[in-house]
């Protein structure tokens, strides 16, 4: 194709560029630095290593830099990877929101719980998109037209969007794959693809997932018939783990549970919201008359029972883990009941997921695993002949991939070459992106990086790195009650907490209490009185050596400083 000269688009990736999930991109209306910005996507990530934290989300400091240019935050579809992080943006923006309505329906679950819990002070202005009918957002002068185009993935209500601009046409394909016969009835839309190609895509953003799976995926109806097999021939009770957001597969399963004569128990939350969600927006309807509550299903006859479970990756307290280790309050597990688990273990999850595995073999079950049948699962992302087809389809003058780690991406951009495309750039987090009539180009770097949450605390870098360090190191505390000169008037006390133990190593805390005594006494203070932080530190650096001695490696150490008032302070 020839180059557009009009052409102009600057991108920015907060996340899921160079990573899997957290998925969030900029993109800025021309390359002044003063266009108006299109949020595609805001979503989370999950800790590899908990220290307490329950979700991660992009730093969102470069958009705060230029708030006046942030026009729309538009959403591809309802996976939390794509819109988790929507009600931590949004207690920086008012923007308005555009997305499906199923991912419509989810965003507003997760708006409710931080109005709830006043972690934010209003609603969004939210507005529920379509195939093929385009919208229009309007922001200093410049006006970008937005159509959503349906394509096939694991979640219902997926779509890819196209920004047409003055500057040129974009077309952000989402995650995808190209199922040939969906469940739903929902196709992938070939035409309008095609159609867009004709009329001269500029750049194409494309999902880079599984770029190293040939061929193409398994279609969602091959797994729909895989669960109604391993459903039909269980002796007892059947559970069920997936990703709560697979609505085409909990419709699968409800077909499923009437034909074998089952009642359905949703066991862990996220389940419960998405069937509630799916049921209010018309994408499931399970008949009331099949669902039975965990109380229930209890005392329910074992070989009339389908529950449909969360935690396939493994959590700790969620459903498949806690039933794996008869750690449930409500519902235990029996030899001979059957866990299927129709999912992937996410890369990093494996050596959980097979230790929850393990645990679900000694309850004496039977346990299913894509490994075992491997048309129990199927990907929601293009394999590689889909997203090759892609690029035929759309025929963009640039191409730039998304959504995965540096080696997805380098792949699929050697696979745009391939297909022709001769302007390709890989790009990670916080790169920006110029595209023009010149070509695509890194014009610079901006500040991107994580925020990891706890309850409503977004945490900062440096109370994460203590973390890790108590976790690490353990810490030791010294508590000193000094005189106006920083001379000990007693015996320091010392405790510690993942050091040692403290019951049998009394001597260590002897010697400790003994260094931090004599460090106070002996130390040269350059003033007649020390300061409260002077003395401390003297205290710190003792406790840490002298139990260094004992256990090999320097703990965290601490210590706090008691004085008796002076003549003229009063006391309290």
């Amino acid at each position: 194709m020839v180059p557009d000269p009009t052409m102009a688009f600057r991108l920015l990736p907060l996340g899921g560029l160079g990573e899997i999930g957290m998925n969030c991109m900029a993109i800025e209306i021309g390359t002044s630095g003063r266009g108006p910005i299109v949020i595609v996507d805001c979503g989370i990530s999950f800790p590899t290593s908990a220290h307490g934290i329950e979700l991660i989300h992009p730093d969102f400091t470069w958009l705060e830099q230029n708030r006046d240019r942030v026009a729309a935050l538009v959403v591809t579809h309802g996976h939390e990877d794509h819109i988790g992080a929507i009600p931590y943006l949004l207690r920086r923006f008012y923007l308005p929101v555009y997305a499906p309505p199923y991912a419509l329906g989810l965003i507003r679950e997760r708006m409710k719980e931080h109005l709830d819990h006043r972690w934010l002070d209003r609603s969004p202005e939210t507005f529920a998109t379509k195939p093929r009918v385009p919208f229009t957002i309007r922001h200093g002068g410049h006006t970008i037209e937005v159509e959503p185009i349906r394509v096939t993935h694991s979640i219902a209500d997926a779509t890819a969007l196209a920004l047409r601009t003055d500057a040129g046409l974009l077309v952000h394909t989402g995650d995808f794959k190209i199922d040939p016969d969906p469940t739903d009835g929902e196709q992938f839309d070939r035409e309008r693809l095609r159609a867009l190609g004709d009329e001269g895509v500029s750049l194409l953003l494309s999902d880079s997932t599984n770029v190293d799976s040939p061929g193409v995926g398994r279609s969602e109806r091959v797994v729909s018939d895989a669960l109604d097999r391993a459903i039909a021939g269980a002796p007892g009770r059947v559970v069920v783990g997936l990703f709560a957001s697979n609505v085409h597969r909990l419709r699968a399963l409800a077909r499923a549970a009437r034909k074998h004569e089952r009642k359905i128990v949703l066991l862990g939350r996220s389940v419960g919201t998405h069937v509630r969600v799916a049921n209010d927006t018309g994408y499931l309807a399970i008949p009331p008359d099949l669902l039975i509550s965990v109380d229930e299903a209890a005392v329910f006859p074992r070989e009339h029972l389908l529950v449909i479970a969360t935690g396939s990756q493994a959590e700790p307290r969620a459903a498949l883990a806690r039933l794996g280790l008869d750690d449930h309050p409500k519902l235990r597990l029996d030899p001979g009941d059957r866990v299927i688990l129709s999912s992937r273990a996410i890369p990093g999850n494996e050596v959980e997921v097979m230790r929850m595995v393990s645990d679900l073999h000694r309850r004496g079950c039977e346990v299913i695993l894509k490994q075992s049948d491997p048309e129990i699962h199927a990907s929601g992302h293009a394999h590689r002949d889909e997203q090759r087809e892609m690029i035929d389809l759309v025929r963009p003058t640039a191409f730039v991939p998304v959504h995965g780690t540096r080696h997805h991406m380098e792949r699929h951009a050697e696979l745009a070459r391939e297909a022709g495309v001769s302007d390709v750039l890989v790009i990670e987090n916080g790169e920006v992106a110029d595209i023009d009539h010149d070509g695509a180009r890194k014009s610079g770097v901006a500040r991107v990086g994580k925020i990891s949450v706890q309850g409503s605390e977004e945490l900062p870098d440096v109370v994460i790195r203590d973390r890790r360090l108590l976790a690490e190191l353990g810490v030791a505390v010294a508590s000193v009650s000094v005189d106006d000169h920083g001379r000990p008037l007693a015996d320091p006390l010392v405790v510690t907490r993942g050091v040692i133990e403290e019951v049998t190593r009394p001597e260590a805390l002897a010697e400790a209490r003994a260094e931090v005594r004599a460090s106070l006494a002996e130390h040269p203070w350059s003033v007649a009185r020390p300061t409260d932080d002077e003395i401390r530190e003297v205290a710190r650096l003792a406790v840490r050596r002298a139990l260094a001695r004992h256990v090999g490696f320097k703990p965290i150490a601490l210590a706090l400083v008691q004085r008796p008032p002076r003549p003229d302070e009063p006391e309290g």
